[in-house]
Order: C-alpha cells, then sequence, then structure tokens
C-alpha cells in the first residue's frame, strides 16, 4: 500500500504509506509489536491529526471492506471496520433502512465513526453513532481479541467508542440501522435574519423534524450579525429508495497555490446565496443533497490553498450559546478571517455510551478557515479561550493545534481514556495534548 495517508484537512500533507491491515493483524495477533506505535487509519476523513502517527506506523484499514451480514428484519448489520457509510447505503437502503447517524460526507469507514463517535443533523432525536452501536471486535497489542459490547468489556467498549483509534484496532461491528420509510428528505428552509431569530427558530425546527441545521453568515456584522437559513428535514413518506452511486460529477484538479476561498470569494457567495431577503421555502430533495452536499466535488478541500483548512467545532452549554456563538463569529472578522463553511447545530440531552464523546446538550458551531500560519493559530487559540471560559468543548478530532490545557479543560476525564489506552497505540493527536499533560507517562509506544 503506497498511496500515502493525510488528514482531509491537509490536502497537500506529503503523507506516509501504511501498512496493510493483514501485516498490522499479524504483529497484533503475535503479540509481537516492535518498538514504536501503531494507529488504526480509515478514510483519512479526519481535520486533524487524530488519525495521524507520524512517529510510528499506521495500519490502513480500507481494505478491510467487507459487509458480513445484514439482518433485515431487525436492521442489524455487522461489517468489518473499512466498510464506508457509502457502502451500507447502497447495500441496506434498498431494503428500507438507513445508517443511524451521518456526518456531512459518506465517506467515513465504520471504524472511523465508531472511533470518533461522529454526530449528525439528528443528534437532538439520535444522539452519536455509538449510541447504535450494539457490539465490536478490537484487537490488542498484547495479540487478545475482545469481544466488547455494553455487557461484555464494557469498559473496553466505551473507552473504544470516542477513543480515537487508542484502545486497539477495531475489526469489525455490528450496527443497529435506521428504519425509514424512503431516502427522499421533504426539507424546510427558513432564512433569519440574525441569531436572536435561530434561537427562537431552533428547539421548534428540533420537535417537528427528524434533522436540523443552520448555515451561518460569518461575515455579516452589525443587526444582520449570525445571518443565515435553518435547514430542517425528515425522510419522505411517500419518497423512493433509489440510492445512486455516490455523484463526483466535479473535481478540483490541481492544488492552487493560494486559497481560492478568500474574503472577496466568501463575501461574493454569501451575497449570491440570498439568505439576505427570502421566504420558508418547502422542497423535496435527495438524501445525497441534503446529508452530503460537498460529496459531488472530489478534491474539494484543495479549495483552501497548500496550507490546507483548519476547522473549529466548539459546543457550549445552551444558556451560554446567546451569548457565546456572537463572540465566535466576531473573534473571526475581527481578525481578518473568513469562514466558508460555518454550520450551528443544536446537540440534544442523549447521552453518548462513550468515554471521550464530544457532542453534549447544547450548541454546537463548526468554522473553516483556510490556514494562514500564525495569525489563523492566534486566532483559534482566541476561539478555544472563548469555549472553554463558556463551560464548552473543542472537538479533538476536527483540531489540528489545540494545546494541551484546551484539551483538559475540555475532557477533563481523559485521563479514564488513557488508562484503557493500548500501549501500543498513539496518534499525534495524543502525543500534543494527553501526553504532554503527564509527562511521567512512559509507555513503550511513548
Amino acid at each position: 500500500m503506497n498511496a500515502p495517508l493525510r488528514s482531509f484537512g491537509k490536502p497537500a500533507r506529503p503523507g506516509r504509506s501504511g501498512i496493510s491491515p493483514a501485516d498490522g493483524i499479524e504483529r497484533l495477533s503475535a503479540g509481537a509489536v516492535a518498538n514504536g506505535s501503531l494507529l488504526g487509519f480509515g478514510n483519512g476523513r479526519s481535520y486533524g491529526d487524530s488519525c495521524l502517527n507520524d512517529l510510528g506506523t499506521l495500519i490502513d484499514m480500507r481494505a478491510t471492506n467487507r459487509i458480513i451480514r445484514l439482518d433485515a428484519p431487525n436492521g442489524l448489520i455487522e461489517v468489518e471496520a473499512g466498510v464506508l457509510l457509502s457502502d451500507i447505503i447502497a447495500y441496506a437502503a434498498g431494503q428500507g433502512w438507513f445508517p443511524p447517524v451521518v456526518p456531512g460526507t459518506q465517506f467515513v469507514t465504520v471504524g472511523g465513526a465508531i472511533a470518533n463517535d461522529i454526530h449528525g443533523k439528528n443528534h437532538h432525536r439520535a444522539g452519536t453513532f455509538g449510541c447504535h452501536v450494539e457490539s465490536l471486535v478490537l484487537l490488542r497489542s498484547d495479540g487478545e481479541v475482545r469481544h466488547c459490547s455494553p455487557t461484555t468489556n464494557a469498559d473496553l467498549f466505551a473507552a473504544t467508542i470516542g477513543g480515537m483509534g487508542l484502545t486497539g484496532l477495531i475489526l469489525s461491528a455490528t450496527i443497529r440501522l435506521t428504519r425509514v420509510p424512503s431516502l427522499a428528505i421533504d426539507q424546510t428552509a427558513t432564512p433569519f435574519r440574525n441569531l436572536d431569530e435561530f434561537f427562537d427558530l431552533a428547539p421548534e425546527a428540533d420537535h417537528t423534524s427528524t434533522y436540523a441545521v443552520a448555515w451561518i453568515d460569518q461575515m455579516a456584522s452589525g443587526k444582520q450579525a449570525g445571518r443565515g437559513v435553518l435547514l430542517a428535514g425528515n425522510q419522505a413518506e411517500d419518497g423512493a429508495f433509489a440510492t445512486a452511486k455516490p455523484g463526483r460529477l466535479l473535481r478540483v484538479p490541481f492544488q492552487p497555490p493560494i486559497s481560492v476561498l478568500n474574503r472577496p470569494f466568501i463575501r461574493a457567495f454569501n451575497s449570491a446565496y440570498g439568505w439576505k431577503q427570502g421566504r420558508v421555502r418547502q422542497s423535496r430533495v435527495g438524501y445525497q443533497s441534503y446529508f452530503f452536499p460537498l460529496d459531488g466535488v472530489r478534491d474539494w478541500n484543495r479549495l483552501y490553498g497548500p496550507r490546507g483548512l483548519l476547522q473549529h467545532q466548539s459546543v457550549m452549554p445552551e444558556e451560554a450559546a446567546r451569548d457565546t456563538i456572537p463572540a465566535l463569529l466576531a473573534a473571526g472578522r475581527d481578525a481578518g478571517h473568513a469562514s466558508f463553511l460555518t454550520v450551528l447545530k443544536r446537540f440534544g440531552d442523549r447521552p453518548s455510551p462513550g468515554l471521550l464523546s464530544f457532542p453534549r446538550p447544547g450548541y454546537t458551531l463548526t468554522l473553516d478557515f483556510a490556514d494562514g500560519g500564525l495569525a489563523t493559530r492566534k486566532l483559534f487559540e482566541r476561539l478555544d479561550a472563548i469555549t472553554v471560559d463558556a463551560g464548552g468543548a473543542v472537538n479533538p478530532y476536527k483540531d489540528a493545534r489545540m494545546g494541551p490545557a484546551v484539551f483538559e479543560r475540555s475532557f477533563p476525564n481523559w485521563r479514564d481514556l488513557e488508562a484503557l489506552r493500548d500501549p501500543a497505540f498513539l496518534s499525534d493527536f495524543w502525543r500534543r495534548t494527553a501526553l504532554a499533560l503527564e509527562p511521567a507517562i512512559v509507555t513503550s509506544a511513548a
């Protein structure tokens, strides 16, 4: 396997080759892991460095992509860790089943979905992906295969969900799918003039809709600060189940020397989008358009330029959101940075079974910026401070630069994961954050 393995946030990064699943499993099964660390690698859709291991070895799990069985009457699907969510949709949708939780792309592996405990537009109803994992099979560096579930090896099960691949190598999992009446989405698009209007709309949208997400114009200021459109949706009762091959009609063919997604472009895009004026619009859209709008553009991350993009996703308690979210948006404007993809959602109160799950009750804001070097990192330090001072957290699997102190304030229980981490598994993120908090920790992988 010679293809370089990269984080999605850094498309121009040189990358490294990984070893095959067979080689990785052979090493682990023999209980003879040499000095140096391992880490499973899915499809590289994490934006930061939680999927990277520059001082060790990555096990490229994409070849373990077999759907083992589908229990169609009960909606249980057993798959190998490298199966993509798009594979599950193609295989199970015709029988009325859909993944219980999907992020903004269908090109993530099941192993990655578990390791990051991904969330989607339906967190207020369904919680995280980990809420729907019935069981998983984990290979540890002592050579033992652990079958994990809420009742068997329950501590490892909880640590593996949201554990960023640090508890061992996920080989397979059984997921409980969601019964849907069709794949089409009946969407209601509601423009709002400012954040106060959004906060008034969001609870009702969550009450009436399975899915809800808002797109924000981060550059708008004054009375229009936080203007946007709330996209609420439900699966259509009379729609079809036809799936389409994931669209790749467009492609960014090369790496531009600078970021194309600069302030003038984004300002023009926001003006053309038409959310300054508008009315509530109802329409029926396809599932790919609603859930995965960027999947149709291959290599779209190249548009951010050779340094790539940095994403900041935060979550804050509901009572702090009306003050915190405007402050986060303003910090970007004040720093002269423009976010092309600015997403605002409301998390529900369904707890995740994972130890280090990012979602928690409140609101989550996602900002995407072209990496402008030192200036961007100074902005992100400001965003971190606003978030944690409000009692919130920064998402680790979207991060490429948060400091140890911010990580600890976001996840004060991180030592629970460290206690269950496989000593042979490590990532660049964990070195940079957790191990920097505990320099006395000595493992064979450090």
